[in-house]
């Protein structure tokens, strides 16, 4: 991948999961990576890794929903760099819980961190990204297409991005703004990450398989490190949209031709 050598990326969410596989991916492909997040520990562990592959990596500490830590971050790729060739959005949260019994603080704390978080960053970084032809990539979910059961405020918060990218792609593509919304299915984690424990606190008067990854999801983890490469395989082409894994996209479209039949997919497809 040519195509990357000495291209400047920003990695929200750089410091674990998949944020942290496309930096290490970017890093193996010779860009110049800045990798955000908010824990300072977390952003050198990281940073340690990607610098002993031989990358040329910044950090910052900020947490993207609050709009001064946005311009810090801008501020300083523009002092460091001069500009910007690609923004990756991972940074995000999920949870559990059904929809009436989410509290209104859980559905505005999602909101603020899995799509408030992305209007702040394109707003941001639009302008340098149009001005290189770069790429503006915004990490969904397949809950970005469809709704399962017990995901508590998290689809609501991932369905607004796929109206963002697409209101992007019409209004910014011929000026030179490439935008992919990516739409994995769960991602493989470390072991003590996969622990159904995490969600015991949310879950506790949920079905069991609602601590599983994807709220019970039929589908094989997908490898972070594989999803890395193929994201940027689409931001050279560039892609509208990324699904993994693509048979997705037959279940979307289902749902919107037939919502009764839709919804009857979904819960076959979940545990």
């Amino acid at each position: 991948m040519d195509y990357w050598r000495n291209k400047r990326a920003v990695v929200t969410g750089g410091s674990a999961g998949l944020g942290r596989a496309i930096a290490t991916t970017l890093v193996q492909n010779g860009a110049r990576v800045l990798i955000g997040a908010r824990r300072e520990a977390a952003l050198a562990d990281a940073a340690q890794h990607l610098r002993a592959l031989g990358g040329d990596v910044l950090t910052l500490a900020a947490d993207v929903t609050k709009q001064d830590d946005v311009e810090r971050l801008a501020a300083t790729v523009q002092s460091s760099w001069g500009g910007l060739d690609m923004l990756c959005h991972a940074a995000g949260r999920s949870m559990r819980g059904t929809a009436l019994g989410t509290s209104l603080d859980d559905y505005r704390d999602l909101w603020e961190t899995n799509f408030l978080s992305a209007v702040r960053l394109a707003q941001q970084f639009a302008p340098p990204l149009t001005e290189n032809r770069g790429h503006l990539v915004l990490v969904g979910s397949l809950a970005s297409k469809v709704a399962a059961k017990y995901l508590g405020a998290y689809p609501t918060s991932k369905f607004p991005l796929a109206a963002l990218a697409q209101q992007l792609r019409l209004e910014n593509a011929e000026t030179g703004l490439h935008t992919l919304l990516v739409c994995p299915g769960p991602i493989a984690r470390k072991d003590d990450e996969l622990s159904a424990s995490r969600y015991a606190h949310q879950s506790s008067d949920l079905p069991p398989e609602a601590q599983r990854p994807g709220g019970g999801a039929k589908l094989r983890a997908i490898d972070p490190q594989v999803l890395s490469q193929e994201i940027l395989r689409a931001c050279e082409k560039r892609q509208a949209e990324l699904i993994v894994p693509a048979k997705a996209r037959v279940l979307f479209a289902l749902t919107q031709l037939s919502p009764t039949l839709g919804d009857w997919l979904v819960r076959r497809r979940t545990s």
